[in-house]
């Protein structure tokens, strides 16, 4: 196995070579030692190694950097690297951003410089990282390995889904040597993805529930009988899992997909309460998932909920792929996601140069090339900003006439700032074409006269929201769009909801079954932030509390 790497980012010359050379003289023959003088080359250098398979004991990064300052550095390596050692390198005047930067990244230790004699004043910290490092039980020293094709939908799902739930894997290419060398011992026969786990066992073009299996994702419930059960793994489910679990409650939170939600492909989030330099959706949510297992909480990963039924009282909730799982109480989060692009030709590219949300997989390959972005929220606005970090260019494609309705102010003032992003109103995406993969969009745009194609390998869709509650059938009210009626909504007219068995009105978030509540986004003129989620998410355990007293 390769040697382990330790990184360090320093934009003075002079000061990265001093670093590196100290590492090298005393960590040399048991690491290899990586420097970048720029942030951004420090940020490429860590996702080939992520992409490679190069296990990061420790980063180091200096605080004032002018692309990004190290701050920001090492939160972007962290979504990469979650375990490596964060020490920030800082003068004596930048002390007080240092201290912040412990809760904003989980920073581990902050140095001032200069270090000499470093036998003193550097290698004793180091020392102590790396031996933390070592220490620590990492799911990095477990290697997988996925091979498909470049333009491959199904490859992109799997590489999707592995890398949302935050399962670290090595891509190849099926026409590279190495990724030839395990289709070919994997038999002529092999289908495409192929996914190696580190034992050796291969799944060949794998579906989500053997996939998650297989890479030790948790898909079978310890009881059949619970407290409490979350339905949606978004920012308003993990809140509801992390505040049930912490009461008392047993818990089981139930994800068809992934932890995060929509939230969870963000790339940045500045306006959540406690993180002024802002946070990526990722960062947050595996944050959530962690604290909700500390206090106990079961996550299920890629069982997909179909049925909702009151017995008794006892609410039982059925898996696609067959069996049920009971609770006391039941909370709906199964958020929203990103409506279809309804244009001639552009739904035969989903996941081959078209893609529903920011897709940050894909944003490596993107280096260089132009991107289109469709939509006009936070979101939209939140992929422009990343991905304007790899591309030539960024074409923002906004069918009004303005981005002040739907985008944060704090957003639009960096697009504007952003010389290579280019806003497009009143345009909209007519079609799409392609041989294997998106190469060329058809565009309209209003009172430009007749419509336009451009070369375009890249799309991502950020238009509307629909919720995921079909399946709730007959037996929970919803409005005309399908979002949950919950509250006061339900009580029209001074008469309560239809088969409402008991005396008193429903609870604020509570649907027309007792003990069925829904919070975030998937309740009807619920407020769309990660922040207020969250909140009714801790409310809606509240009020399980209350219902559960009353029993």
């Amino acid at each position: 196995m390769d040697k382990p790497v330790i990184v360090t980012v320093d934009d003075d010359p002079g000061v990265s070579r001093a670093v590196a050379r100290d590492l090298r003289r005393r960590y040399g023959q048991e690491y290899r030692i990586v420097r970048a003088e720029a942030a951004r080359d420090g940020i490429e250098a860590v996702r080939e190694m992520r992409l490679r398979g190069d296990e990061v004991a420790a980063i180091l990064a200096d605080y004032r950097m002018p692309q990004m300052n190290g701050v920001e550095f090492l939160e972007a390596a962290m979504d990469m690297y979650p375990y490596a050692r964060r020490v920030l390198l800082t003068a004596y005047a930048d002390t007080d951003a240092a201290i912040q930067a412990i809760n904003v990244v989980d920073l581990d230790h902050y140095m001032l410089k200069p270090w000499d004699p470093p036998e003193e004043k550097f290698y004793p910290v180091i020392d102590g990282q790396l031996d933390a490092w070592l220490r620590t039980e990492r799911v990095e020293q477990v290697e997988l390995r996925v091979v498909g094709d470049r333009w491959s939908a199904p490859s992109y799902r799997v590489r999707d889904f592995l890398a949302r739930n935050h399962v670290p894997y090595r891509w190849m290419l099926a026409e590279d040597p190495e990724g030839a060398q395990l289709v070919k011992a994997a038999g002529d026969e092999c289908h495409l993805p192929l996914v190696v786990t580190a034992d050796g066992v291969t799944l060949e073009s794998p579906d989500q529930a053997s996939l998650a299996s297989a890479v030790g994702l948790s898909t079978t419930p310890a009881t059949d009988f619970y407290d409490l059960i979350v339905i949606g793994g978004g920012p308003a489910g993990l809140g509801a899992a992390v505040y049930g679990a912490s009461e008392g409650l047993n818990t089981v939170l139930v994800e068809a997909y992934s932890s995060g939600g929509q939230a969870g492909q963000s790339s940045r989030i500045e306006n959540y309460l406690g993180f002024p330099d802002g946070v990526s959706g990722q960062q947050l949510a595996d944050r959530a998932r962690r604290q909700a297992l500390k206090f106990g909480a079961e996550l299920l990963t890629a069982r997909k909920v179909v049925s909702l039924e009151p017995r008794g009282q006892a609410r039982v909730v059925g898996f696609k792929d067959g069996g049920e799982i009971a609770a006391h109480a039941v909370i709906l989060a199964t958020g929203v996601s990103y409506r279809r692009l309804e244009a001639p030709g552009v739904e035969e590219f989903a996941g081959r140069g078209v893609y529903y949300g920011a897709a940050l997989t894909e944003a490596p390959s993107c280096k260089g090339a132009e991107v289109y972005i469709v939509g006009a929220a936070n979101s939209a606005g939140q992929a422009a900003v990343y991905l304007s970090g790899f591309a030539s260019k960024v074409h923002l494609l906004v069918r009004g006439d303005g981005l002040e309705k739907s985008m944060s102010h704090y957003l639009i003032e960096q697009i504007a700032a952003i010389p290579h992003i280019e806003v497009h109103l009143q345009t909209q995406v007519t079609g799409g074409d392609g041989d294997g993969h998106l190469e060329r969009l058809t565009l309209s745009a209003k009172g430009a006269g007749a419509e336009r194609t451009v070369d375009a390998q890249w799309l991502f869709v950020f238009i509307g929201a629909e919720p995921y509650t079909s399946w709730l059938g007959e037996t929970v009210e919803r409005d005309a769009k399908g979002f949950v009626l919950t509250g006061p909504d339900l009580v029209q007219g001074g008469k309560r909801p239809r088969n409402w068995p008991l005396r008193r009105e429903p609870y604020y978030l509570e649907t027309n079954v007792p003990g069925v509540l829904a919070a975030g986004d998937v309740r009807a003129d619920s407020i769309k932030r990660v922040a207020s989620a969250v909140g009714e998410g801790a409310m809606a355990v509240a009020l399980v509390h209350r219902y559960l007293e009353k029993q």
